[in-house]
């Protein structure tokens, strides 16, 4: 029965004090204002204004619904202009599926300015090991995945944004010389990895594996900072991304080696679905990712 003119009506006749105002800040006639009004009235059963003099009275049930207006359209004008910046793309939740240990430090610096640039725009990031990358993605329950090793599937699409090659990680007076490591270099090693199955580690797959070889032992830590602690007091050695090998350079006394004379090549990708509209929150974040 009341309407969200009715309440946009007392609201307007109440803040500019006549009926004839109220109607020119609404663009309506006057006589569509009063019949409004009126039938309302009828409706309720009770009236909403008393004439005194030349002006017009809210009565007590008029007032209550002034009140009502107050607090209830200023609500309903914010939820329009967030369901505005939701259909341009300004707002939302944008929900990051991790694939990659060492992705998280590049991810910190994709989600700083990611953070200022939207302010509206709320960042959710979940691990690999607590879900199914590639299935969460087709799930819709997170809008892009972050992996190194994009697994192809119909109606997902993958974009690369950051190349690197993944290196070995000694300590700086480790027994091994020069600057390549060979397969049956690691045999005398223990391997520090993160926990992930050996089957999606490249230090596997794509070098000790093809060669027949491997480590003496291997060792599972979940955080790169002790991984490297590790390897810089003689622990162990491990493969990471060049990049993040240089920036712990600077703290920590290791150094690294290429694996194999071609090195491993690795690039970051961002999945996605694929028939999906993209948001412009979403295209946002590819574009700082490619600069990071």
């Amino acid at each position: 029965m009341i309407e969200r003119q009715h309440l946009a009506i007392l609201r307007e006749t109440d803040r500019l004090g006549s009926v004839t105002a109220a109607a020119d800040a609404l663009h309506l006639t006057q006589s569509a204002l009063s019949h409004a009004i009126r039938r309302l009235e009828a409706q309720a059963g009770v009236a909403l204004w008393k004439k005194e003099g030349r002006g017009l009275r809210p009565t007590q049930a008029g007032r209550h619904l002034i009140g009502l207006a107050q607090r209830v359209l200023p609500q309903l004008e914010q939820a329009e202009a967030t369901l505005a910046d939701f259909a341009r793309g300004q707002r939302g939740m944008l929900r990051i599926g991790m694939e990659c240990h060492p992705c998280y430090r590049w991810l910190l610096r994709v989600v700083e300015p990611y953070l200022r640039d939207w302010p509206q725009v709320d960042v959710d990031v979940r691990q690999a090991f607590q879900f199914g990358g590639v299935g969460a993605l087709l799930a819709h329950e997170i809008d892009i995945l972050i992996t190194p090793d994009p697994v192809k599937r119909p109606g997902l699409a993958y974009e690369p944004v950051f190349d690197y090659e993944m290196r070995l990680a000694v300590s700086s007076d480790h027994a091994l010389a020069g600057e390549v490591a060979a397969p049956g270099d690691l045999t005398g090693e223990v391997l520090i990895t993160y926990p992930v199955s050996p089957e999606r580690l490249d230090i596997y797959t794509r070098f000790l594996v093809p060669a027949g070889c491997l480590p003496r032992a291997v060792k599972v830590i979940e955080t790169t900072d002790i991984m490297l602690q590790m390897v810089a007091a003689g622990r162990g050695v491990t493969a990471l991304p060049d990049w993040l090998i240089a920036e712990y350079r600077a703290s920590l006394p290791i150094r690294s080696l290429r694996l194999g004379p071609e090195g491993i090549g690795k690039s970051i990708h961002v999945g996605r679905r694929a028939e999906d509209a993209t948001p412009d929150f979403v295209e946002g974040f590819l574009r700082l990712a490619r600069s990071a």
